[in-house]
């Protein structure tokens, strides 16, 4: 155990980033945005843009990886590579064994997707494979944008039929492209284990969505097998159940709740983690940007945020945790089959 510990403590002063991103200075307050839209006008330049301020309730430090654990693909570019890839095959390989189309309607049920006139922006959303429960729950694609950042997936979400009519976006989920309070929903499926800070990727949530709006984050659950606990900490974020409804809150969203998913053939148990565990839902009480105060992004996307070396060891060091986690819903479905059904699995 001692020379696991002393692995572990290793791997992660190879490739950790934070000294890359720990040079950020506390600030008063938070700057808001600028209402022009970036969909329609091209970006201005920071001495450009005009602010105002607004009031906050705290000040927090986002970037908050927890040194113990490696998440060597918690970072956009890792990600973005690693996407770059793993598009080719997502809806054949991944969803069979970590989201289904029921798990899928289950999830998305508490984001009330029960109006057509309702907007909705699907953040993360990848190949389409959310995106694609949001129409089937009613809502014409004409309302609905999907935003992700690697061109790949998004290549894979353009050449649905049922997701024709669309609005898709190539950008950050922490530094959405798109005005506050535009939206009435927000969706974001497997999407939060990759950012680097979480926390600003839910106060991004709560600006885009109007008041009264709903947000919905879909997401993995940390494991307590120590094997899967190892992978899942290789690999990337596995937040708790509490660090969800901990990071809603701090956002400023009220009648935040979580409910519990995943795949049938699990029988429920959870302490491998699961790729998608909980559908977390908050509503937004006012308009505006979130009253929470954040520090300067920690990681942009596209942007060299270590040396490409690094970057290249992360990723497939990294891929040794997905493997496992390609693998375990398959044992798992075998062993449901064989199990008595009176027995805990």
């Amino acid at each position: 155990m001692t020379e696991y510990y002393r692995l572990r403590a290793f791997l992660y002063n190879c490739f950790d980033q934070r000294s890359v991103m720990s040079a950020v200075t506390p600030i008063n307050r938070v700057q808001g945005r600028s209402q022009v839209s970036r969909l329609s006008k091209p970006r201005l330049g920071r001495s450009q843009r005009r602010f105002s301020l607004i009031p906050v309730k705290a000040s927090a430090e986002t970037y908050d990886r927890d040194t113990s654990r490696l998440r060597l693909i918690q970072h956009k570019n890792e990600a973005k590579y690693f996407y770059a890839f793993l598009s080719q095959v997502y809806d054949y390989i991944v969803n069979p064994g970590h989201w289904t189309t029921d798990m899928r309607t289950e999830a998305l049920q508490p984001a009330q997707l029960d109006n057509p006139n309702l907007t909705v922006v699907d953040v993360g959303g990848g190949t389409g494979f959310c995106t694609q429960g949001v129409v089937a729950a009613g809502i014409p694609t004409r309302n609905i944008t999907l935003l992700d950042q690697s061109p790949q997936q998004l290549d894979k979400a353009r050449a649905k039929k049922d997701l024709q009519g669309i609005t898709i976006v190539e950008g950050d989920a922490e530094d959405l492209p798109f005005q506050t309070d535009t939206f009435d929903r927000y969706t974001s499926a497997g999407s939060i284990e990759y950012w680097p800070e979480p926390q600003r990727g839910i106060c991004e949530a709560y600006r885009v969505i109007k008041t009264g709006g709903i947000a919905c984050m879909i997401g993995p659950v940390y494991p307590t097998h120590p094997v899967s606990r190892f992978m899942a900490d290789m690999w990337m974020l596995f937040p708790s159940e509490e660090q969800y409804i901990d990071w809603f809150t701090k956002a400023g969203f009220t009648d935040v709740s979580l409910k519990r998913i995943g795949p049938s053939w699990y029988r429920g148990v959870r302490r491998h983690g699961l790729i998608m565990g909980c559908s977390v839902t908050g509503v937004k009480p006012k308009a505006g940007a979130s009253p929470l105060e954040l520090k300067p992004i920690a990681e942009v996307s596209n942007k060299a945020n270590s040396n490409v070396l690094m970057t290249v060891l992360r990723v497939l060091l990294g891929c040794v945790g997905g493997f496992w986690y390609f693998v375990l819903p398959w044992y798992m479905f075998l062993k449901n089959l064989v199990w008595p059904k009176s027995w805990n699995m």
